[in-house]
């Protein structure tokens, strides 16, 4: 499974440096070479780890802040390149889990990304979701409605229906995993809608025994994906 990760510098030094780091680690490695641009794409894509040159970089402080703002890169893992004008206590007040600092060498950036690969990979997993083909039943109080299930993941899923959804909320959903044979029935709501019959559930309350079965489940399939990297490593 390719990590993601995306690097605000225009420094080469850096680029030339961490590129086949990431390689290694098995880390895609995305470089924009503005603060603006780079803020922009914080703000509309998902990444497992973000790497902001914080000094050398107009504007790079000010992204490291906002990004633990916006909803899609809030939780991603963060690391901060310095270089003698920022403080690591600083660094980390705005919101870094790493901190680097120039010049950087091939070897302190492999333990660096080396020692984070697991916050990495525990952030990929919250927001895992697994492609599914699974018939749900949606509960609106006495009424059932009936729809597919195509990606389940520990907070909601994503569906797939005919028709026009009953009117009032949801009050349950009702689905069996595959392989499971006793149904979960969570409470859920409607998270968005489409209009062209897809829609997101996000689980609002499940029993505990429910949702340690959905963990196992989904760390099963989780783990089917991070296989081919540790065994590239």
């Amino acid at each position: 499974m390719q990590l993601e990760s995306l690097l605000l510098s225009r420094d080469p030094e850096v680029i030339r440096v961490l590129r086949p780091t990431l390689e290694k680690l098995s880390i895609d490695l995305e470089v924009c070479r503005g603060a603006k641009s780079g803020a922009e794409i914080i703000s509309s894509e998902k990444f497992d780890a973000i790497i902001i040159d914080c000094d050398d970089l107009q504007g790079g402080l000010e992204v490291l802040s906002a990004m633990r703002k916006e909803s899609s890169n809030k939780s991603s893992v963060a690391f901060a390149i310095l270089n003698r004008q920022t403080t690591t206590h600083k660094a980390f007040e705005l919101g870094a889990n790493f901190v680097l600092q120039k010049p950087l060498s091939g070897l302190n950036a492999m333990r660096c990304f080396s020692a984070a690969i697991n916050f990495m990979l525990r952030e990929r997993r919250r927001y895992f979701r697994q492609p599914v083909e699974i018939p749900v039943t949606l509960v609106f109080g006495e009424k059932e409605f009936k729809a597919t299930a195509t990606n389940l993941s520990e907070g909601g899923m994503a569906i797939y229906f005919r028709g026009k959804l009953p009117k009032g909320g949801i009050s349950r959903v009702v689905f069996s995993m595959p392989g499971a044979a006793t149904p979960l029935q969570p409470r859920a709501h409607i998270a968005w809608l489409d209009g062209a019959g897809h829609a997101g559930l996000r689980f609002t309350e499940m029993p505990k025994d429910m949702h340690t079965q959905l963990d196992h489940w989904l760390t099963e399939e989780f783990q089917k994906l991070e296989k081919p990297q540790h065994q590239k490593n």
